[in-house]
């Protein structure tokens, strides 16, 4: 009977070492737009932008994206609508139904308020409220960077679609 030769150390790292199915699922896990779901191709459009966005998110949008990110004065539909939102800025119900009416229908909204304790901190019960009321359903909250975190917020798709 043969003894069995053991693996080198350096054969042994390599076999133990997680791989990922495919590069795609790696950069959901690193980037924290492709975890959002945005998709090459798409058109976002950013409402509420000021000197306090996260710019490292917006860069890594429109890397995702393949393209710069439409501001408020685009005038036609988006496939989703980054929407920074700030506790003195308004009223939110007010502001995620103006939302609606710039992305297609089935679209989502990426709801971004400062996190607890910085300026501007949005209650998730007052986000809840306000989505339901503007007709939206929060299918995750997420952080998405130092200052900030985010709700995706998705709009109902048109009943004749469902059909």
């Amino acid at each position: 009977m043969r003894a069995r030769a053991w693996p080198s150390y350096s054969q042994d790292m390599i076999r133990r070492q997680p791989v990922s199915a495919t590069a795609d699922h790696a950069e959901e896990r690193t980037n924290p737009a492709a975890r959002l779901g945005f998709q090459p191709g798409q058109v976002v459009q950013e409402i509420g932008y000021d000197d306090d966005v996260d710019q490292e998110l917006r860069e890594a949008i429109e890397g995702v994206i393949e393209s710069d990110l439409v501001d408020e004065d685009y005038d036609d539909v988006a496939d989703a609508v980054v929407l920074w939102f700030r506790d003195d800025d308004g009223d939110l119900t007010d502001a995620l139904v103006d939302a609606t009416t710039y992305i297609e229908e089935g679209g989502a909204i990426l709801l971004l308020t400062p996190k607890t304790g910085r300026s501007g901190y949005v209650e998730p019960s007052d986000i809840s409220e306000a989505a339901t009321t503007a007709g939206l359903t929060a299918a995750k909250s997420v952080s998405v960077g130092k200052d900030w975190s985010g709700s995706r917020l998705a709009t109902p798709k048109a009943a004749k679609t469902k059909r």
